[in-house]
């Protein structure tokens, strides 16, 4: 059932949300045309929606252009969104240990649509090969993340997902081919690892190992980036592999103690093993 057609669907807030969306890098600013166009909306109800966001503070708009941006209040959802995440409450601690051991750089992403979505990150101390802020989002097919999401899903539907994707050749390196693809994600589902080497950035091999929650299912990507030029796979593979594998357990089983929370605020560190509201034994 499309959503749009239920009686609960309100339109007004999505049309909202996508004049939101429709700012990005590319288009850090617009005039009200510029809105209107990229939102698909109406110039009158771009003028609407761009005064009622920014009565809001949602968005920002210069007095002298007239043209509006999105203003710094955007991040307070994320910022909640982050902070009452049950999955990198409970990983931060033990994310940033990898951090230290490793001296590399360590990721924790979760799927969006046909993307993971980085929700957190521990950059290395020692190099920053690309920066990476939390919140960026890389297509599935091409990241270790989302290669590692992939095998946990059925091969029916890895196969959809995958023909789902628009699959851009990023880098020379970078597979497009669906039967290459899913060679790629079988081969992670039975060795329990995943690996791109400068499939989405060049210079960059990344490696990761999923996490699971209670039923085995995968919720998530513990992905582990150090330098293409520095690194051979098997090398990188045999010294990160089996520590970021005994992370990615430590996450899905050891709550964290209190004072491993203490540099993250003290942190609830929801118990992922807690019985549900309203469940019974």
């Amino acid at each position: 059932m499309n959503p749009e057609s239920s009686t609960l669907y309100v339109q007004s807030l999505a049309t909202g949300i996508a004049v939101l969306d429709a700012f990005n890098a590319e288009r850090a600013s617009m005039s009200l045309p510029d809105i209107a166009a990229a939102a698909g909306i109406s110039r009158s109800a771009a003028q609407r929606f761009a005064y009622t966001l920014e009565a809001l503070g949602l968005l920002n708009k210069d007095p002298s252009s007239k043209r509006y941006s999105l203003s710094a209040r955007t991040l307070d959802n994320a910022c909640r969104y982050l902070e009452s995440h049950p999955l990198l409450d409970r990983a931060n601690p033990f994310l940033l240990d990898l951090n230290r051991k490793s001296g590399e750089t360590v990721n924790l992403a979760e799927p969006l649509g046909l993307d993971m979505i980085f929700i957190g990150r521990f950059p290395s101390p020692q190099r920053l090969l690309v920066h990476m802020p939390v919140g960026r989002r890389i297509p599935m097919y091409c990241s270790s993340a989302g290669r590692v999401y992939l095998a946990g899903m059925s091969d029916e539907q890895a196969h959809e997902t995958l023909l789902a994707s628009e699959r851009v050749r990023y880098t020379p390196n970078t597979l497009t081919d669906v039967d290459a693809l899913m060679q790629q994600v079988r081969e992670s589902r039975e060795r329990g690892f995943a690996y791109c080497n400068e499939e989405y950035y060049r210079g960059d091999l990344a490696l990761a190992v999923p996490v699971y929650d209670l039923s085995k299912r995968v919720v998530a990507g513990l992905q582990l980036s150090v330098s293409a030029s520095k690194w051979t796979v098997r090398r990188a593979l045999s010294r990160f592999i089996p520590l970021m594998q005994e992370t990615a357990r430590l996450i899905s089983t050891t709550p964290p103690t209190p004072r491993a929370l203490v540099p993250f605020g003290g942190g609830a560190a929801r118990d992922l093993h807690a019985t549900p509201p309203g469940s019974q034994d």
